[in-house]
This record gives C-alpha cells, sequence and structure tokens, in this order.
C-alpha cells in the first residue's frame, strides 16, 4: 500500500505541532491530527533557560523565524504583545506546614529563590498554552501544515511498511507515526503497552485549574521579607513545598493564575475527591492559612481537574515506525519544570533522525527510545528525592541544588556551543556528578527526620562536593541566605569547567546579548 503521508503527529499541543513544522521542512508529507479542537486547557506552563535555548535551536535550524521571539519574555512581549505569557526570573520554593503560618517573611531558611536570568528582558516564561498551542497550530496552517481536528483514532493496524489509522469516519495511512498525545496516551493504549512506573517513585495525585484575582506573595506580611531579593518573587515558578506534596502557582500577564497541588496518596486521602475536586481545593487550602489568604478573593475560570496518578513511564517510547514524544512516554512531577525541556529535546532527537532519513530506521528508534526513557529515570530520581525530603526544607533545599546545577550547566555548555559537554538531561552521563549523588542518597534515609544538625550539615557538605565540578552559578554558598542571583562573576571564576580561561569567558559575557555583564 502506498501511504498517504511520510508521518502522521497525532495530538497538537505545542510539541506535535512543531514536529509536524520541521517535518514539513524536511519535505515530508505531513498530517498533524487532533482529537478535539482549540483553544483547550492544558497544563505543562512553565519553561526553563534549557528549554528556551532547545527551541531557539530548532527555530534556527529549521527556519521558522516566528518562533523565535518565544524564546524570551522581552521579545515575546515585543513582537506578541497580544499573546498571554507569563515572566518567569526564576524559581521561588517557600516552606509550609499544615495550621502553621508560613516563616519566610523573617527566616531566610524557609525559602529559596534561584534566578534563572538577569533581567526581564531575557527572562524565561510561563506559557498560556490555551492561546499560545492555538497559535501555534493556526501558525501551522498558514505554513502549509495539513490538520484535522475532532478526529479521534479508534483503530492502528499495520499494512506493509505502512500504518493504517481508523476513526469513526475517517481513515489515513502513514509510514512513519509519532504519538503526541500526553501520558497514557494514544499509542499507549493502542500498541497495549505496559506502564513500567519509577523506581521507588510515590504514588501522587493532582488538584489543579486556573483562577484571576490570586494575591501575590510579595504583598503578603507572611511571604514578603526586607532582606534583598534577585527577582520578584510571584515573577517566577513559585512554589509551596509542605510534608507529603507541593503547590505551583505561575502567574500570566492576562490576570489568570495556574495553581494546583501535587500530593501524595496518604495526603490525597484527606480530601473527599468524591464530593467533588472543587470542595477537595478548599480543604487542601484550610490546611494552610498563608497560602488560602493568597486565594481568599480568587474564583476559577476552568473546572477543576483531577489526575488519579500522576507519575507514568511506558515501557517502550519508540518501535518499528513509530515513536512517542516524550511528553507522551512519560509523566513525572511538575517540580523544577521539567516536561518542556524533555519534551523539545524529544522534537530535536527525532528530527535528527528525520533529517538522515525520512524514515528512521529501527536501529536508530531503538536508541531514541532508550535515551528519551533513561532521561526520564535520571529526572525521577532527582524528584523523588526531593519530594521524601518536603517535611524538611534544608534538606529539600540542598537536594534541589543538584537540579540548579545540572540545569545551569548545561545551559552554559550550549550558549558556548559546547554540547560535548551537556549531552544527557540534567548530567545523566557525567560520572563523577552522579556518584556524589548517590553518595547524598546513602545518607538521605539518616537525614530526613530533620532533627539532626549534624547529619544535615554533612550533607550539605557532600552536595556542594558532589556538585563542585558542574557549579557554574554559586549555588551552595551559605552566605546567600537561599537567595541566587545571576552573577556573570560566577561564571568567570568557573570558566575552567566549561573549557574556558577566564579571560575568554570575561571577553564573551562582555557582547553577550544574554548576559547583562559590565
Amino acid at each position: 500500500m502506498t501511504a498517504d503521508f511520510d508521518l502522521i503527529v497525532v495530538g497538537s499541543g505545542f510539541g506535535g505541532t512543531i514536529l509536524s513544522r520541521i517535518a514539513m521542512k524536511l519535505g515530508l508529507r505531513t498530517l498533524l491530527l487532533e482529537r478535539g479542537t482549540h483553544p483547550r486547557f492544558a497544563i505543562g506552563e512553565s519553561t526553563s533557560p534549557l528549554s528556551n535555548l532547545i527551541l531557539e535551536e530548532l527555530a534556527i535550524r529549521y527556519d521558522l523565524q516566528d518562533l523565535l521571539p518565544l524564546t524570551s519574555y522581552g521579545t515575546w512581549q515585543e513582537k506578541y504583545p497580544d499573546l498571554p505569557c507569563g515572566l518567569k526570573r526564576g524559581f521561588t520554593f517557600f516552606e509550609h506546614f499544615p495550621a502553621e503560618r508560613c516563616q519566610a517573611s523573617h527566616n531566610p531558611k524557609a525559602q529559596l529563590m534561584v534566578a534563572a536570568s538577569p533581567d526581564d528582558s531575557v527572562a524565561d516564561t510561563h506559557w498560556y498554552r490555551a492561546a499560545l498551542d492555538k497559535w501555534l497550530v493556526d501558525g501551522a496552517i498558514q505554513k502549509g501544515v495539513d490538520f484535522q481536528d475532532r478526529t479521534e483514532i479508534q483503530r492502528i493496524h499495520r499494512e506493509e511498511d505502512s500504518w493504517i489509522l481508523e476513526g469513526a469516519s475517517s481513515k489515513y495511512s502513514c509510514r512513519f507515526l509519532v504519538d503526541a498525545t500526553g501520558p497514557r496516551g494514544l499509542l499507549f493504549r493502542l500498541f497495549s503497552l505496559k506502564d513500567a512506573g519509577f523506581d521507588n517513585f510515590p504514588a501522587t495525585q493532582a488538584i489543579y485549574s486556573h483562577f484571576t484575582g490570586v494575591k501575590r506573595c510579595e504583598d503578603h506580611e507572611d511571604f514578603a521579607s526586607p532582606a534583598p531579593a534577585p527577582y520578584p518573587m510571584d515573577s517566577a515558578a513559585v512554589h509551596h513545598i509542605f510534608p507529603g506534596g507541593w503547590m505551583w502557582s505561575l502567574p500570566f500577564n492576562n490576570g489568570v493564575t495556574s495553581a494546583g497541588v501535587v500530593v501524595e496518596e496518604e495526603f490525597a486521602n484527606r480530601f473527599t475527591i468524591s464530593e467533588g475536586k472543587q470542595e477537595a481545593w478548599k480543604q487542601f487550602l484550610s490546611l494552610f492559612p498563608s497560602i488560602s489568604d493568597l486565594f481568599i478573593d480568587a474564583e476559577p475560570v476552568q473546572p477543576f481537574y483531577h489526575t488519579a496518578r500522576v507519575s507514568f513511564r511506558s515501557s517502550l517510547a519508540a518501535g518499528d515506525g513509530w515513536a512517542m514524544l516524550p511528553s507522551a512516554a512519560s509523566s513525572i512531577d511538575a517540580l523544577f519544570s521539567t516536561g518542556i525541556p524533555l519534551t523539545l529535546l524529544g522534537i530535536q532527537r527525532l528530527a535528527r533522525l528525520l533529517e538522515k532519513e525520512k524514515i528512521p530506521n529501527q536501529k536508530a528508534l531503538k536508541v531514541y527510545s532508550e535515551i528519551t526513557l533513561s532521561e526520564a529515570d535520571n529526572a525521577a530520581r532527582y524528584i523523588e528525592a526531593c519530594r521524601r525530603s518536603m517535611s524538611c526544607f534544608s534538606l529539600f533545599t540542598s537536594l534541589s541544588m543538584f537540579y540548579f546545577a545540572a540545569a545551569s550547566y548545561s545551559e552554559m555548555a550550549r550558549r558556548l556551543q559546547k554540547l560535548h559537554l551537556a549531552s544527557r538531561y540534567l548530567a545523566s552521563d557525567r560520572e563523577e556528578f552522579m556518584a556524589g549523588f548517590y553518595r547524598c542518597m546513602d545518607l538521605l534515609p539518616s537525614a530526613l527526620d530533620c532533627k539532626n544538625q549534624t547529619i544535615l550539615d554533612r550533607f550539605e557538605f557532600l552536595t556542594a562536593e558532589a556538585i563542585h565540578s558542574l557549579n557554574v552559578a554559586g549555588l551552595c554558598d551559605s552566605e546567600k541566605q537561599n537567595r541566587y542571583w545571576v552573577d556573570m562573576n560566577d561564571l568567570i571564576l568557573s570558566a575552567g569547567k566549561l573549557e574556558m580561561t577566564q579571560e575568554q569567558m570575561r571577553s564573551l559575557l562582555a557582547s553577550a546579548p544574554w548576559a547583562n555583564f559590565g
């Protein structure tokens, strides 16, 4: 059978849409299919420096010039002021305990702020997905991508070298098939794949929605501190950490805030989900008075959503003639905003395979599957360790340094075109770094009760030692009191870790548009 298309991408979120445009640029007859319609609600909204760098690389390599302004807040506002997004200058964390007020206003150890950019113009963004995904699809259609919505695929089978996709009143064929439908999506169900899970990762549930009227932390006496801050604390991905889980809050520039909680099963059982998701949300807020104050005037503008099992890992991410984007192959946790960069890395790898041959061979797809799942496994290890420490904020702070060290190092390696230094997400291929992480994991059970300061100090020391080879951001510095600026002098002092001299680094920073370095 002659295929109607070289490639069919099922799922028109940002990942599927960007991949379909790349495939068209590469000369493939491409169809983008969507079960629903746009605009639609979606989470997976917070970017990072790494995700924006990958998006920039994709836009330049495949001549997707309209995507370039999306790679920083400043260019986004200049080029697309009517397309909603949020300003993300960094990551903000606050410590909470049930029935107690947050102590961050007078206790530096009850908060953590890690900047990701030196100013607003080069900052990251939160993606208001309903608007952005529609904008991307509309742009793809304008550029010539074949798109069909309201199409639910019910059966898939193989005939010779083609896939046959059938719906209630539709039938399509292709030689290569990509699933961009999200976790537990199309191919996972129709191919009867297994949920392999992540080792030791706890069962978690999530409740979330979008709201108007959410107050800013910086205006509340329990959060605001007189100490200097690296950025306005709400211009960030805001995390509220408590025993058994955490809450996110992502403000957009259209007056809407994305907010949700991810909690372990034991904690979730305290909520009466059976009585309704909104009632469970109210019960959660009642446990944390400082958070409750922020939402006292908030109104949901979307239904409340409930995910009964957040974590998911497919047993395979690709096979002969098919592949999943990372967003369809696994789901971990929104902590540290890992979803968008993992998906963009998957797009980048599949695009390179499509460059080499229109239909990637089985061996190449096997490697893609292994890398996709191994990177998800590694991210899950970090997040699982951080989840275990959520009842001890100082321990959580130490563990977060592994993420920030690996992420900032990878960002700089890419900016410097030294991709051999950052070939795997979160430095999973760096033996010294990972060995240090596992040494900390050996000590973690002894530190979890948060009462033995000697053990906590030891853990902090081992963390600093473990991340040293990748620490180009001045992390693990007690004098900074959990507030980390983007300081280009840290890069200069760490130039050798990036295979540069200090003078070379100083010269580069003097002219780099992203550095803001005097």
